[in-house]
C-alpha cells in the first residue's frame, strides 16, 4: 500500500516532496520551492501524516532512498535527499538548471 502510494506520486517532470507539516526542515524546503515559478501541477507537497500508514511510507522511503526522514525531495524520479541537499543545490546555483532540465519550471 505504502509503496503504491509513494510510486503513484513520483513521476518524470514533477517535483514531489514528502513532508510532515510540523517539521521545520519541511517548512524550509517548502519556502525554497514556493519561490520558484513552477508550471501548474508540477510541484506537490505530500503530507504523509494525512495518511493512515505514515510509518510504512517512511519505511518505503528508506528502502527507496536510504533515509526515512522527511522531507524527501524528488526531482522527477530522482531523490535528491532532504532540506540540506536542496539548500546546497540552491546555493551552488544547480537547483534551477535541474528543475529546467526536467521541465518543471515556467521559462
Amino acid at each position: 500500500m505504502a509503496q503504491a502510494f509513494v510510486n503513484s506520486k513520483i513521476s518524470p517532470g514533477k517535483v514531489v516532496v514528502f513532508i510532515k507539516p510540523t517539521c521545520p526542515y519541511c517548512k524550509k524546503t517548502q519556502e525554497i520551492l514556493r519561490q520558484l515559478p513552477f508550471k501548474e501541477g508540477l510541484l506537490e507537497f505530500v503530507d504523509i501524516t494525512a495518511t493512515s500508514n505514515t510509518d510504512e511510507i517512511q519505511d518505503y522511503l528508506q528502502q527507496l532512498t536510504g533515509a526515512r526522514t522527511v522531507p524527501r525531495v524528488f526531482l522527477g524520479r530522482d531523490c535528491i535527499g532532504g532540506c540540506s541537499d536542496l539548500t546546497a543545490l540552491q546555493q551552488n546555483g544547480e537547483l534551477v538548471p535541474r528543475l529546467k532540465q526536467i521541465g518543471a519550471l515556467q521559462l
